[in-house]
């Protein structure tokens, strides 16, 4: 599996996992998606670093979008409110991971240079 469509599949399944974690507030069945979803989750992460991913980049990415995506969802799943500091937030941590993806660019051409 390329490590960007198994960092992608880690992200949703934590995602799922976060998601369940909440409706399992009201319904305890949730719970074994949960267990599932985050197992699954790092497993996949695993496989990303494996296939080559800097550890900087891939968590970077997956915390960022993990984030994201479940407080976007947790507004329209669970009706949660999302204010204008909140999305603030989430759009310096996504600028963040940017910033950490260009700099992880940058040295791994400057390493090939120096080969």
């Amino acid at each position: 599996m390329r490590p960007s469509i198994a960092l992608v599949v880690a992200i949703l399944a934590e995602t799922t996992a976060t998601l369940a974690l909440r409706a399992s507030i009201d319904a305890p069945a949730w719970l074994a998606v949960v267990a599932l979803g985050y197992t699954a989750a790092f497993a996949l992460l695993g496989i990303a670093l494996r296939g080559g991913m800097p550890i900087g980049v891939a968590y970077g990415i997956w915390g960022a979008s993990g984030v994201a995506l479940t407080a976007a969802l947790g507004a329209v799943l669970f009706d949660e409110r999302l204010g204008a500091t909140a999305i603030g937030g989430i759009a310096l941590i996504i600028a963040g991971v940017v910033l950490v993806e260009t700099g992880s660019g940058e040295r791994t051409a400057a390493r090939a240079d120096a080969a």
